[in-house]
């Protein structure tokens, strides 16, 4: 039996625990995961939307987000992000 039969899940890069990120950031970066195209990798949610998802300010997200791209983690493209 298929432990995954609907196929609603994603994967997160293991490396992800080990580069000192705090839970906050990693949470957003799960969401990007979560709603990235498996094609591109980019999704685009706005910081209100991450926000009431992670239940973080706008303002606290995008220093999240900004830490993730400091750590080469997201990449911005245009209106939106693309996971790498």
């Amino acid at each position: 039996m298929n432990q995954f039969p609907s196929k609603n899940y994603f994967t997160l890069p293991n490396e992800i625990f080990s580069l000192g990120l705090g839970a906050g950031e990693i949470a957003v970066y799960a969401y990007l995961r979560c709603l990235e195209n498996r094609s591109t990798y980019q999704c685009w949610p706005s910081y209100a939307t991450i926000g009431k998802a992670v239940g973080r300010a706008k303002n606290t997200v995008m220093r999240y987000v900004d830490a993730l791209a400091v750590n080469i983690l997201v990449q911005q493209t245009g209106n939106g992000w693309q996971t790498l």
